[in-house]
């Protein structure tokens, strides 16, 4: 059985039993049973290396020893070892400086997760069909497997909540080529969802930087994620795994705005932030007194962008999704617009058009990249267009990288064109720190020259005309018949 076949049968068998309700729990599921497979996986291949190698989890509770064999435990006496035994244990895992780094991991995985199946029969199966179509040392499943999971978080994405959106592929990969993390640099995603900027950091910089096996390691040190929901959380971090992270324990299952930004210190500072903080959500009271005074807020997006300006080490780079709202916005928005400005030079805005999103949401979003250590003097705007014949995106047919081509031939030497302009920072600080600026190379057809006007009018009646006299041959002719 092919591993799409295999992960679509797991679903299937989900849909039977009475415990599992709706996709999320589905997706949650299937979460933790692929963490402990790939988990296990993994630990065989540090074994073959490293004969001394002992597992964190206990040896009765790890895959190989209860869903490995297709005829073992089943039904009341599975149910029983899974509710009371794996999770009980796995939830309270004693975590130490002596510890095993990965012992926070599984345990930061568990903590928040449920085995929601009510049958045993069905959970065994399950794990027979993880267990038998999957092995991910064999490099080919590994590499079909990454595709099999991106549809995995394709689906998360109708069960999520309001405000949470993840980033089509296309524009996370521009966002990356674009800030060019690189090896040695200190990464940062303080919204990671289920890790698709930190996992497109990783394979850019082992393609364009990693050269040995030291390079490796530093790479890996190198990764820091933060989330605040259970599920993305557990997902991100078997996606480390599945990406060659050996020991993900920098993907911390927290909320990056619950700690008041004066406690961040020097050593907390990172050199790249790449994110899409969620947005059109609200934080929960108390937040917003994390922030300065001036600047406080419930709303998720602004307080994110706080948060990363001042996480920049000097000269550090940022490319962040974020929502018209924050462009135009007054009040609050205006005074936290104006520190970034004074603080990061926020050289490129990319308006992307509506639907890229889609069908989560419609709402226009923009990338964002600023440098931090100089203040703004002049910001250059790209509009990027749809392509030839397209008129919005859908889920069957999302943004293609390919249409950042043009982009990135711009990037390196900027000129005004149709769709790219550039705005003084003077003009911004005249307008209220309003960045929501329209592209003035698109002609409002209100005031365009009178004698064109004319022409086109002239033009559309005559259609109207050559129309209408169609019409009425036709209809002549139908009653002389």
């Amino acid at each position: 059985m092919s591993i799409s076949n295999a992960i679509k049968s797991v679903q299937d068998v989900m849909r039977k039993d009475a415990g599992v309700d709706g996709d999320a729990q589905r997706i949650s599921q299937l979460g933790w049973m692929l963490f402990l497979k790939i988990f296990d996986d993994r630990e065989k291949e540090r074994e073959l290396f490293d004969k001394k190698y002992k597992s964190p989890i206990p040896e009765r509770l790890r895959w190989r020893n209860w869903a490995a064999n297709e005829e073992g435990i089943t039904g009341d006496e599975l149910l029983d070892f899974v509710n009371n035994d794996l999770f009980k244990n796995l939830k309270t895992m004693v975590v130490t400086e002596k510890s095993d780094p990965n012992t926070g991991v599984v345990k930061s995985v568990f903590e928040d997760a449920y085995n929601y199946m009510k049958s045993g029969q069905l959970l065994r199966q399950v794990a027979n069909h993880i267990n038998g179509s999957i092995d991910f040392n064999k490099k080919q499943d590994r590499h079909v497997f990454n595709e099999i999971y991106e549809t995995i978080l394709k689906d998360l994405q109708s069960a999520g909540n309001a405000g949470e959106y993840y980033t089509p592929r296309a524009v996370t990969q521009f966002m990356v080529d674009m800030i060019d993390p690189k090896l040695g640099e200190k990464i940062l995603d303080p919204a990671c969802g289920t890790g698709g900027f930190l996992t497109a950091t990783i394979e850019h910089i082992r393609k364009n930087y990693v050269k040995s096996t030291k390079d490796e390691v530093k790479l890996q040190q190198s990764i820091h994620g933060v989330e605040k929901k259970p599920m993305p959380h557990l997902l991100c971090t078997t996606n480390m795994m599945l990406h060659g992270i050996d020991c993900p324990n920098q993907i911390r299952h927290d909320n990056t705005l619950s700690r008041p930004l004066r406690d961040y210190s020097p050593k907390d500072r990172v050199d790249v932030i790449i994110t899409n903080p969620p947005f059109g959500g609200m934080e929960e009271d108390g937040i917003e007194m994390n922030f300065p005074a001036d600047r406080r807020t419930k709303e998720t997006a602004d307080l994110f962008l706080i948060l990363i300006s001042n996480l920049l080490r000097d000269s550090g780079r940022a490319a962040i999704v974020l929502p018209d709202g924050t462009l135009f916005g007054e009040g609050v928005k205006t005074r936290i617009k104006e520190k970034l400005l004074e603080e990061c030079n926020l050289h490129t805005i990319v308006r992307l058009p509506k639907g890229v999103f889609n069908p989560y949401t419609s709402i226009n979003t923009n990338l964002l990249f600023f440098e931090k250590g100089k203040p703004t003097t002049e910001i250059w705007y790209y509009e990027h267009p749809y392509p030839p014949g397209v008129k919005s995106y859908n889920k069957t047919k999302p943004i293609d990288i390919k249409e950042f081509d043009v982009e990135k031939a711009w990037w390196a030497k900027r000129k005004e064109t149709e769709l790219a302009w550039k705005v003084l920072i003077a003009d911004i600080k005249a307008n209220n720190y309003n960045l929501d600026i329209k592209n003035p190379n698109v002609v409002d057809p209100s005031h365009e020259d009178p004698e064109k006007l004319l022409k086109k009018y002239n033009e559309q009646i005559a259609t109207v005309n050559e129309t209408r006299h169609a019409l009425k041959s036709d209809l002549e002719s139908a009653l002389n018949r």
